[in-house]
């Protein structure tokens, strides 16, 4: 039979058919003890993607006409975990019996079955009429373990067009490693080259442990080769497993070739059985998603403390600092930086925006904003071209507009807020009731106070202003001032009354002019009597600045509307920088 095949393109991008895979079966069915875990095997993940997530992907793109998972330890939840990444997939539940021979059977007779269903929909060919549908599957099938995370499409298409270009019967993926302890044997022909047999380690003579090119559980077979030689099989063996290797044997005894191909990179062909082999390959992998995103145009400054997941996306300039995580399907676009300590999942940010010391999940940063430090970014939090969400602010299910700000210490929750507008440090959206969540509204243009708190549901029309520390409970129409602040009281000598021998209080009659110097030491009571004297202003000359430092400063103080300093160092600035302050007018809210 013509092996079928599908377009696709070489290294260069050049038109090539590829040889179409009449199956592909992914063994997951094995339990995984070493993993000392809960977790199925197969369900661990490296990279943001399962172990079994990463074999599906390298073997989807071989465009196989079926794909069959067979499934045997917490069967139902792998089950549902294929289904879920990959569509359209078989999952096939391996029988009683053991062994990797075991699990291809199972899965050869449910493809079978799909193949004979197949031919009947399809309706019996002119000529062919009263004839037997066959065998079931016809072709090249791929067997694969499922626990091989690095091993990618590539070496798979190499295997498959090797094998069915020299019309093999069999084709096997081997590779060579320095301790092949544990592995199968592959043992070879002299002069050809070609396999005999494939030798678990148990069972292996001492002249066979000898060999170091090992089986990586990766092979290609025909179809009919497959059915015959897993009908012969038997437990016979130091395991008293179904060993799939045997097939092999059975092969070439049958007259069919049996050949090899080498895989270069040991690492591609590895598999996981235990937390450090998983947290080895990890490392691997992150390695060399960092190496492609670098060779692509990102700076990533610290590789080391650098983790990205494979399916996250970097535009060339991109950015990143230490000790950063990108997840999931993160994308990141052209001239934004991101970090240091910095952790996103599944979030968009746009081009040329800053996001540092941020946590943030399933959450969109808009091009030029500026997000952090230290912010809290929950799912559903949307931030606008050039908007800030600064310093210990959390927000969640919220839109914030294009230019608008949350500087500080905030938390804006179940909330839209428009365009240009300014969010006072200590603001919290009041969302929940105690049974449901609610919405407040803050329009475009908007100035709200320092400590308000807007119980929602609540609306602050566009151009509107709130008063420092109120309490929004009804809606504040546009251009109108909200404030719900009574007039301030002071209760003059309340504290030396209610308080007295404190240093507050000695401090209070010093001011007047009435009684001691407080010493800061509330327990004593025998402290010396001392005249008043003026608060003491503080005056002090700063050492001179360098001249990078005082442009800095000299960017803040125009910003602020403030003198520029001045510094010995730069013939543009004057000789000395003085700052003479005797009490605090306000603060930067």
């Amino acid at each position: 039979m013509t092996a079928q095949t599908v377009p696709t393109t070489d290294d260069s991008g050049t038109p090539q058919d590829r040889p179409r895979l009449a199956a592909a079966v992914v063994l997951a069915a094995g339990e995984g003890t070493r993993m000392r875990s809960s977790t199925p095997k197969m369900l661990h993940t490296i990279g943001g993607r399962s172990l079994l997530g990463h074999v599906l992907t390298a073997t989807r793109e071989l465009d196989a006409r079926r794909t069959a998972v067979v499934v045997r330890h917490q069967a139902e939840r792998v089950a549902e975990h294929a289904r879920a990444i990959a569509e359209g997939v078989l999952v096939v539940e391996q029988d009683e019996l053991p062994g990797t021979g075991a699990a291809v059977r199972s899965a050869l007779s449910v493809l079978d079955a799909a193949a004979h269903a197949d031919r009947a929909a399809h309706g019996v060919p002119l000529g062919q009429e009263g004839q037997v549908l066959g065998d079931g599957l016809e072709g090249a099938v791929l067997v694969v373990a499922g626990d091989l995370p690095l091993l990618d499409a590539g070496t798979l298409g190499e295997l498959v067009a090797s094998h069915v270009a020299d019309g093999n019967a069999v084709t096997v993926l081997t590779t060579v490693v320095a301790d092949p302890t544990g592995y199968g044997r592959v043992v070879r022909e002299d002069g050809t080259g070609d396999v005999l047999k494939i030798v678990e380690h148990r069972d292996a003579s001492a002249e066979e442990l000898e060999v170091a090119e090992i089986n990586t559980s990766v092979y290609v077979f025909d179809a009919g080769v497959l059915r015959a030689g897993l009908a012969r099989i038997t437990q016979h063996n130091a395991q008293g497993e179904l060993y799939l290797t045997d097939v092999v044997a059975l092969a070439r005894e049958d007259g069919g070739q049996v050949r090899a191909i080498v895989s270069e990179d040991p690492y591609a062909v590895e598999g996981v059985n235990d937390r450090v082999q998983l947290a080895t390959l990890g490392r691997i992998l992150n390695d060399r998603v960092l190496e492609d995103w670098m060779r692509a145009g990102v700076t990533i400054v610290d590789p080391a403390t650098t983790w990205v997941d494979v399916d996250v996306d970097l535009a060339p300039d991109v950015t990143i600092l230490p000790g950063t995580q990108l997840h999931g399907a993160t994308v990141v676009s052209a001239g934004a930086t991101i970090g240091p300590d910095t952790t996103l999942t599944d979030v968009e940010v746009g081009e040329g925006a800053v996001v540092s010391r941020t946590h943030a999940t399933l959450s969109v940063i808009g091009a030029g904003a500026n997000v952090g430090p230290f912010a809290y970014l929950r799912p559903g939090s949307v931030l606008g071209e050039k908007g800030k969400i600064g310093t210990f602010v959390e927000t969640k299910n919220a839109h914030i507009g294009a230019g608008s700000k949350v500087p500080h210490l905030s938390y804006v929750g179940d909330a839209t807020v428009g365009e240009g507008t300014n969010i006072g440090a200590a603001t919290v959206f009041v969302n929940y009731d105690g049974v449901h969540k609610h919405h407040t509204t803050i329009g475009s243009h908007a100035r709200t106070g320092a400590d308000n708190l807007f119980v929602a549901p609540v609306t602050v029309g566009d151009g509107a202003y709130t008063g420092a520390g109120s309490v929004i409970r009804q809606d504040v129409p546009a251009g109108a001032l909200g404030v719900s602040a009574g007039a301030q009281r002071n209760i003059d000598g309340w504290v030396e009354r209610r308080r007295p021998g404190t240093a507050a209080a000695q401090a209070a009659a010093a001011a007047r002019g009435e009684g001691v110097e407080p010493t800061g030491d509330d327990d004593s009571s025998d402290d010396a009597v001392v005249p008043a004297t003026e608060p003491a202003t503080l005056t002090g000359a700063m050492p001179a600045l360098g001249a990078q430092a005082l442009r800095e400063l000299a960017k803040h103080a125009d910003a602020a509307d403030q003198p520029r300093p001045t510094s010995p160092h730069s013939e543009a600035l004057d000789d000395t920088f003085t700052i003479r302050t005797a009490r605090t007018e306000g603060t930067d809210r």
